[in-house]
């Protein structure tokens, strides 16, 4: 009976790493607010245990990565994260050389504008993006992933059904997190991420080459400026989409009126009928929110919030209100 109780708890201190390395890669690539670490349970660990094994292990699954060498999150933020450990080291040992030379390369590097951020996917696949360090530059916010285009990825894994097999339409694209996650994960027939910004534009294009999609391969992409305001119902026709997707689209008065016009275009259909539109929203102010609604209303749309669980694959600020909504005529 020792020897099983043994086993047993070898086996659960074997998951209980496991998933707490897991933590520290998946939040350390998508650049997480550091507080938001499981440093308690590391504190834990070092102090039952009285070795430096499991920083050294963090740090192979992080700074010492082979992702990390290729698509680096930003200097500081790596400097930073590499003082938290530092920290929490126990002084019951001697000090982790390996620690120590890791803060070193980067204490002496140079921050620059840009950094990648690396999201893990359930299938093993990887969505790395190159975005801006300032949440907003060159007058946008469209140069950074925001957590309702986190979210509605999140649901697009839980509802792959939706996606695959069609041609889908993504409105404001932005950097193209959640549009890249649907073409490695739910087999759409096609996918068109889309932007107004020349800024983004170029962002975007980037992003989509460097996680490997072309409009040659399986699912075809391709990326397209689409202003809201001077786009007609031909074009949007000619698209043949099936289904809309947009995030964090609803977040200044001024856009609301013509991102509404658009949806009505939109929703005209074609002869197949009018396409799926999906729009979530991360609800920063409520009364330009409740204004999107109001002209939804106006402009003869009705929409449904879709509820319900889904599960927690990135992390992001789940604090935040965020609501997704299927809009209908």
């Amino acid at each position: 009976m020792e020897h099983l109780a043994h086993y047993r708890a070898s086996v659960e201190h074997r998951a209980f790493r496991t998933e707490l390395l897991r933590n520290f890669q998946v939040s350390f690539f998508a650049m997480s607010r550091l507080a938001s670490f499981p440093w308690t349970l590391l504190e834990e660990d070092l102090q039952t245990n009285k070795s430096s094994e499991l920083i050294l292990d963090i740090l192979k699954q992080t700074c010492f990565h082979a992702l990390c060498r290729k698509f680096p999150p930003s200097v500081n933020y790596r400097k930073r994260f590499l003082t938290e450990l530092i920290r929490r080291e126990t002084v019951d040992h001697a000090p982790l050389d390996e620690l120590y030379d890791a803060l070193a390369d980067v204490v002496g590097a140079e921050e620059k504008s840009e950094c990648y951020k690396s999201y893990l996917l359930p299938c093993g696949d990887t969505v790395s993006l190159l975005e801006n360090v300032a949440l907003i530059s060159e007058g946008t916010t469209g140069l950074v992933t925001w957590e309702a285009a986190l979210y509605l990825a999140e649901w697009a894994l839980d509802h792959q059904q939706v996606f695959t097999g069609r041609t889908i339409l993504e409105l404001g694209s932005g950097v193209g997190f959640t549009g890249i996650t649907i073409c490695r994960s739910c087999s759409p027939k096609k996918f068109i991420f889309s932007d107004c910004h020349t800024t983004v534009l170029e962002k975007l294009r980037d992003n989509v080459q460097l996680n490997g999609l072309t409009e040659k391969m399986s699912p075809a992409v391709s990326v397209e400026e689409l202003d809201w305001m001077t786009v007609t119902k031909e074009q949007i026709k000619e698209m043949e989409v099936n289904t809309v997707i947009a995030a964090d689209v609803v977040y200044h008065p001024d856009i609301v009126e013509s991102l509404v016009k658009l949806l009505s275009k939109i929703l005209s259909g074609s002869a197949e009928g009018a396409p799926k539109i999906l729009i979530c929203s991360t609800i920063r102010n409520s009364e330009t929110y409740s204004g999107f609604k109001q002209q939804l209303e106006a402009a003869g749309i009705s929409h449904h919030v879709i509820t319900g669980p889904v599960r927690k694959v990135f992390p992001y600020n789940r604090d935040s209100f965020i609501e997704m909504i299927t809009l209908y005529k």
